[in-house]
């Protein structure tokens, strides 16, 4: 990897308010005026699960063919969420919008739905996250376990027999941890720079899920499965 593509969700959690932007030193008031700025830009939930879903895919590409099913299944929800956003990016600002719509639509259930694609992508950003987690927390772990302990934890209670035989297959492709931990890292990190981004990562990322739970669990959408 030429670059972090960990730094990278960073980047845009803070550019998008995931993140609390940086407090610039009292006495200037220049700097105090950008500040102001930054806060006041308006939030965008909806935007802030697409930059960090599209984020999530470019680490899945520089991993490679481990966990394409997982991110195949994140395109395809970044691709239709994306679709409604750029219909009306104001109306669809909002997650809540977006599900609240659709509830009383009756179509929130349907198989192609922007709630199941919002529910789904914030169950794989758990899953990259509690991944993450443990790599950096459990060195006496191996990948495949650490793997199968994310998967229970995230994504496995949600998922049919065809999606969890998927997971099977692609169990069979993971590599060495310290191989994966070397991709994460790429040229330009150590191992305590990527344990950093991790936790920034973390802090980065807990208000939008949070959201979506609070939203799904509101319209009893938090035990959607899959096939």
């Amino acid at each position: 990897m030429s670059s972090n593509e960990l730094a990278s969700v960073i980047c845009v959690g803070i550019s998008s308010g995931l993140v609390e932007p940086w407090r610039f030193s009292p006495g200037d008031g220049e700097e105090e005026q950008v500040q102001v700025k930054v806060q006041e830009q308006p939030r965008s939930s909806t935007m802030d699960l697409l930059s960090v879903s599209k984020q999530l895919i470019h680490v899945l590409d520089e991993i490679g063919p481990t966990l394409l099913v997982l991110r195949q299944d994140i395109q395809q929800n970044v691709q239709r969420l994306q679709d409604l956003h750029e219909r009306d990016s104001s109306k669809y600002a909002s997650l809540t919008a977006i599900v609240t719509e659709e509830v009383e639509q009756g179509t929130a259930k349907k198989t192609k739905s922007c709630t199941r694609a919002i529910i789904w992508l914030s169950r794989s950003i758990s899953f990259s996250k509690y991944l993450l987690e443990r790599l950096l927390t459990a060195p006496e772990s191996s990948l495949e376990e650490i793997v199968e302990e994310a998967y229970a934890k995230t994504l496995k209670p949600w998922h049919g027999w065809i999606s969890s035989a998927a997971y099977k297959v692609a169990m069979k492709l993971i590599p060495e941890r310290q191989v994966l931990i070397a991709l994460l890292m790429g040229n330009c990190q150590d191992f305590e720079d990527l344990a950093e981004d991790a936790k920034m990562l973390t802090h980065a990322v807990k208000p939008l899920l949070d959201e979506i739970d609070a939203i799904s669990a509101k319209h009893n959408m938090d035990k959607l499965k899959s096939s």
